[in-house]
């Protein structure tokens, strides 16, 4: 099992940034790949960044650019950093982790960007 922990969601001005993180805990010597998803009211869930175990990285395509993933492995934890935020970006965003062959979840944070 994989416990996950978001923080750092909020309200901000269009154009600021935010950062969330995302503690892991349990079998995380298991984990391939991390990454953010976020889910907006009437939308389904979208990737917005993803790291591998060995570094690689993705974005969504309407975060590039604006959005940065990072890890620090010996604190366990996620990072996304996002600047120039735009009122779209408005939605749930989730951490999460692929294990083996099992996703796990956090219980998600909200941000909310007003125009």
């Amino acid at each position: 099992q994989v416990q996950l922990v978001e923080s750092g969601g909020g309200l901000v001005q269009a154009g600021g940034s935010l950062r969330l993180s995302c503690a892991a805990s349990g079998r995380i010597f298991n984990i391939n790949a991390m990454g953010w998803y976020r889910q907006a009211p009437g939308k389904q869930r979208e990737l917005v960044a993803r790291i591998t175990r060995t570094g690689v990285t993705n974005y969504g395509d309407s975060v590039k650019g604006r959005f940065t993933i990072s890890r620090d492995i010996a604190e366990n934890t996620l990072y996304l950093q996002m600047n120039s935020l735009k009122p779209e970006d408005t939605a749930v965003y989730y951490c999460n982790a692929l294990a083996g062959l099992s996703n796990y979840w956090g219980q998600g944070t909200q941000v909310t960007v007003s125009s």
